[in-house]
């Protein structure tokens, strides 16, 4: 059994937390603090649901209890690593009630970002999911990103070439700011229709990302059709440079 609250008006491009825990007053308590904190809620009760709803629900980071029914924390953690739940490389903050260091060392050398032990304050926990973020997806942060002579504000959502704003569409906005906080970085048109459009390219057509792209480079670019900022690498996807 799992609880969502990410359709409950919250704000949909706030970033989704999965919350394992198969104690449901924890969970509760959790969930009012990450919702305070500006953050989408979904919960999960044990590993099997967990490793569900990371497949469905596509959540920017989970925090996860170790001590769980069936399919326990550390073998959620091995599937995620391992890349069996579509996401090898998800943000996880580890929860335990074990204080040992075994579990800590573990748990950080399965890839744990974090870990943290029970009792702990709920405060706490939102500044860790706040630090994390800023290390793993810097554009979900709120700090403005630089590359080259562009500059984005993922508050405000605006974006400058310069001393030029430029106008975007929201998705046009999240797939810039994506590239943007992974400078260099190649992904295929795949990767960031999973992403971007939290989407299969089966469901949605890889083709859209070849719009897009199209779209910003006459929107960045000085000359779009050839491509100072944002490059195709040929055969493999494309990337964002500093404009030389």
């Amino acid at each position: 059994m799992s609880q969502s609250t990410a359709d409950k008006g919250a704000d949909s491009r706030a970033p989704v937390v999965l919350v394992v825990d198969d104690d449901a007053a924890i969970r509760t308590v959790v969930r009012w603090q990450l919702d305070d904190a500006g953050f989408r809620v979904v919960e999960a009760d044990d590993g099997d649901t967990a490793l569900r709803r990371i497949r469905d629900d596509h959540p920017t980071l989970v925090v996860l209890d170790l001590s769980l029914p069936r399919l326990g924390g550390l073998d959620v953690l091995r599937a995620v690593r391992g890349g069996r739940a579509g996401r090898s490389d998800l943000p996880v903050i580890v929860l335990s009630g074990r204080n040992g260091e075994t579990d800590r060392i573990v748990g950080l050398d399965l890839g744990a970002d974090d870990y943290l032990v029970k009792p702990f304050s709920p405060g706490e926990l939102a500044a860790r999911v706040r630090s994390v973020l800023r290390r793993s997806s810097p554009e979900l942060s709120g700090e403005v990103v630089v590359v080259g002579d562009l500059r984005i504000d993922p508050g405000s959502r605006r974006v400058l070439v310069g001393d030029r704003e430029v106008e975007l569409t929201p998705k046009e906005f999240d797939l810039l700011s994506f590239l943007a906080t992974h400078p260099s970085h190649v992904y295929t048109r795949g990767q960031l229709v999973d992403r971007v459009w939290n989407a299969s390219s089966e469901w949605l057509g890889e083709a859209t990302v070849t719009e897009h792209v199209h779209r910003l480079r006459l929107k960045l670019e000085q000359d779009p059709s050839q491509p100072r900022l944002l490059r195709t690498v040929r055969g493999v996807g494309y990337q964002l440079v500093e404009s030389a």
